[in-house]
């Protein structure tokens, strides 16, 4: 089979520019082949049976990702199956924001690493809170989510990159938590925030494949998750600690009197590399 059989494949369920990078990304990823030994015929010495099974799968949509089970973030290769979101680029500034943050944080008040520690809420497959722990070596990192599959995942993803996080299923909807770092340096998540109403805009693959749990939030409730998580906040953070949320941009505005009436203050909205504004900051006293 060549390359461009491949590609050939996939143009029923991709035009043609994406079908050919699912395809780089397939024999990149799957099998470490360059574009000069796609040119130089590599791709026909490869398993066929193999391949084609692969190319089934991704014929009905599902996110090459999967497919492989494994996808890049922040430099670290992170396994993801369907019980987690795959991680997004804009999710990596989101950690390039964090780190950022936290070194700042460490100069003003003079703490060592060991002494920062970070909460990341709704974990997913670990990217955010195993990128910060490999990062700011020595921080104390602890992730949560609700689901008992995305935390399988998470763990194995720490243990296989040798990062140091502490994983605990909770559901910050549900219950009042007690602080589990005693005061918390930088609380950060990247929520539900798809307003259900919202579904028309998305791609089917993504509908058919990532789990809801992880993407929607009701249309009357928008900010029901960051609600939830600046209220924690308020009781866990310590004072000029930081709360950073990757966000929906429909709610800039929604968001910004929420954390206000919270009395958050320092309150920043960043744009991401496509130029919608992703990111929101805030220091809590």
């Amino acid at each position: 089979m060549t390359y461009q059989e491949i590609w050939q494949r996939l143009s029923d369920s991709y035009d043609e520019r994406e079908a050919k990078a699912v395809a780089r990304y397939l024999l990149d990823v799957g099998y470490g082949l360059t574009m000069t030994d796609i040119i130089g015929g590599a791709v026909e010495t490869l398993d066929e049976s193999r391949l084609n099974e692969q190319l089934r799968r991704l014929q009905t949509g599902e996110p090459v990702q999967y497919v492989l089970g494994r996808t890049f973030f922040c430099g670290h290769e992170f396994r993801v199956r369907p019980g987690v979101l795959i991680p997004r680029p804009e999710t990596e500034e989101l950690v390039g924001r964090a780190c950022d943050r936290v070194a700042r944080y460490g100069e003003r008040s003079g703490r060592s690493n060991g002494e920062i520690h970070i909460l990341d809420i709704g974990t997913g497959s670990g990217c955010i809170a195993i990128s910060l722990a490999l990062a700011i070596p020595d921080a104390q990192v602890e992730a949560w989510d609700v689901s008992d599959e995305a935390l399988a995942i998470a763990r194995e993803n720490a243990s296989h990159l040798g990062a140091k996080v502490t994983f605990k299923k909770e559901d910050i909807l549900r219950k009042q938590i007690a602080p589990s770092l005693g005061k918390a340096t930088l609380i950060i998540s990247n929520p539900p925030y798809i307003c259900e109403k919202e579904r028309k805009d998305m791609e089917q693959r993504v509908l058919d494949h990532e789990p809801s749990l992880a993407l929607f939030v009701p249309d009357d409730d928008p900010l029901l998750f960051y609600r939830a998580i600046a209220e924690y906040a308020t009781k866990a953070l310590t004072p000029k600690g930081l709360l950073l949320f990757e966000i929906n941009p429909l709610y800039k505005d929604a968001m910004e009197e929420m954390l206000l009436s919270l009395h958050f203050h320092d309150i920043v909205f960043h744009e991401d590399q496509f130029g919608k504004i992703r990111f929101c900051e805030s220091v809590w006293d």
